[in-house]
This record gives C-alpha cells, sequence and structure tokens, in this order.
C-alpha cells in the first residue's frame, strides 16, 4: 500500500512543478508592476523625497514626520470629507443603484431591447475617463448644451453648473460613466434566479417589494458584495475626471484625496508627502472592504 502512494505523491509534486512554472511568469509581472511599486511607496512615504531642491539630491528617511504634518494639515480633512461624499453619492448610492435598477427593469426583456439598451449604457463605460470629462465640461459649461437648452426654453440667465454645483457635476458625471459595470454585473447574478422561486413567492401573496427584499436581493448579495468593493475601490482612485472639469476647485470643493496627493506630490514637489496619502486612500480602501463584508453577513 505504501509503494503504490509513493508514484501518486511524485506525479502530485510534478504536477505542482508544473503549475508553478507556468504561473511564474504571472508571479513575475505581479512583482514588478504591483509589489514593487507598493513597497516603495510605502518606504518612500517616510523619506523626503523631492522633485525640486535640496531635497531631491539628498534623500533622507525621516520617519513618521510626512504623517504627522499630513495629519496636522486641515486639508486633508477637508479632502476626506469631500473623498467620502464623492464616493457616497457617486458609487453606492449612484452606480450601484442605479446598476441594479437598470438590470432589474431589463430581467425578461427582449433580447433587442436588451441589446439596445445594454449598448446605450456600456458606450459611457468605455469611453476614455479624459473624453468623459470634456464632454461633461463641453454639457455643462457655461455656453454648454444645457445651458442652451435652458436659455431658449425660458428667460433665466446660464447657470455655473461646475462652479455653483462643482460636486453635484462630477458625481453626476462618474455615475454616469460607471454605472454600466454594476449593471451588467448585476444582470448576470438576476438572470441566475430561477423564475420559479420569485413566481411561487407571487402567488403565495407576497408583494413585488418583497420579493425582491427578501428573495432577490439575498439570493444576489455575494454579487453585491463583490461589485460595491470594485466600484468603491475604482471610485476612490478617480482624478482625471475631477481633475479636467473642476481641477479640485472652485476652492477646494471637489479636493477629493487623489486630487490633492496631486497637488502635493506634482504640484508642490513633495513626493514624499504625497505618497504617505496615497497610504491614506489604501487605507480607506480597505476600510470600506471591510464594512461592507460585515454589513453585508447581515441577514437581509
Amino acid at each position: 500500500m505504501a509503494t503504490s502512494s509513493i508514484p501518486l505523491a511524485k506525479k502530485n509534486k510534478l504536477e505542482n512543478v508544473k503549475s508553478l512554472v507556468f504561473l511564474s511568469p504571472a508571479f513575475v509581472l505581479l512583482l514588478i508592476f504591483f509589489l514593487t511599486p507598493m513597497v516603495l511607496t510605502i518606504l518612500f512615504s517616510f523619506t523626503n523625497l523631492s522633485l525640486t531642491g535640496v531635497q531631491a539630491k539628498q534623500l533622507e528617511f525621516i520617519g513618521f514626520q510626512n504623517f504627522i504634518n499630513m495629519f496636522k494639515d486641515v486639508e486633508l480633512y477637508n479632502s476626506l470629507a469631500k473623498t467620502l461624499i464623492f464616493v457616497i453619492f457617486s458609487a453606492v448610492l449612484g452606480q450601484c443603484s442605479l446598476g441594479f435598477f437598470i438590470a432589474f427593469l431589463m430581467k425578461g426583456k427582449s433580447a433587442a431591447f436588451r441589446r439596445i439598451i445594454g449598448i446605450c449604457v456600456i458606450a459611457a463605460w468605455v469611453t476614455p475617463e479624459i473624453v468623459v470629462a470634456f464632454c461633461w465640461v463641453a454639457f455643462l459649461g457655461d455656453s454648454g448644451t444645457l445651458n442652451t437648452i435652458l436659455t431658449s426654453l425660458s428667460d433665466i440667465d446660464a447657470i455655473a453648473f461646475l462652479f455653483e454645483y462643482p460636486m453635484l457635476s462630477v458625481v453626476i458625471a462618474n455615475i454616469w460613466r460607471g454605472t454600466a459595470f454594476s449593471m451588467m454585473a448585476f444582470q448576470t447574478a438576476l438572470d441566475d434566479i430561477p423564475a420559479e422561486v420569485e413566481e411561487a413567492a407571487i402567488m403565495d401573496g407576497a408583494s413585488r417589494w418583497k420579493v425582491i427584499r427578501h428573495i432577490t436581493i439575498p439570493m444576489v448579495r455575494g454579487t453585491v458584495t463583490t461589485n460595491l468593493m470594485l466600484v468603491t475601490l475604482q471610485t476612490l482612485g478617480v482624478f482625471t475626471l475631477i481633475y479636467t472639469m473642476t481641477g479640485g476647485g472652485p476652492g477646494n470643493h471637489t479636493m477629493t484625496l487623489p486630487v490633492f496627493m496631486y497637488q502635493k506630490a506634482f504640484v508642490s514637489y513633495q513626493l514624499g508627502y504625497g505618497t504617505a496619502i496615497s497610504l491614506v486612500i489604501l487605507l480607506l480602501g480597505a476600510v470600506f472592504s471591510i464594512l461592507y463584508m460585515r454589513l453585508l453577513k447581515v441577514k437581509l
């Protein structure tokens, strides 16, 4: 019995070696393009790394000084508040809710209808972020499409949406661009729910809302968790859209953490300080992920 198990053990070991050989290119790429930058970011956050001046020539380890200066900076807390507003309204209440709503409305519809709606929604998602930003600047600008329509229909003056409602503008633009991802994720999950389950609940007298709450949502809970985390992490890193539309302004009204990090790292040339801010963004993403995992464990 023992002798017959030896060849099997050797065979399993050989299979493991082959698997490692085939996966080694992926491991190398992961090490070069993910782990190495992450380690360098952590190391540089404890230094005085700068793009100009004497500090650019004399890299020094300064311990937690960047973090001490950062947490004393009022702008950090303003940027943190703006980031939370942007993420909650753009990702959680915007993309996820609207994506689920569109996917739910498309459930059971004809293939032609689903294809047309899908193309319209996905078109925004596949458009480069910089192009989306310029499109919304052209739409919401002082002489943009929206003001042209409003002034032609009434005698009201043109509204400077990007100046008077900057956060609302970037939130709507990001919802418009990112909803397609949530829609596709929820559409796949909803299609996997057996129609007999919902039909039986309706026949037993359950209202449409109760079916959604007690059957539909619990059955797609895994998709909800995954989608929330992915959309939130993506929204936390949104920079191009905000910087192109408002530049973080007017003032600091749309100064989210990525924009704040860019200002410190590449405008003020304080790369060490900027990398310290990037770790705050990383920590915030981890907090959101843990929060989602814990909240969605509760029975709905």
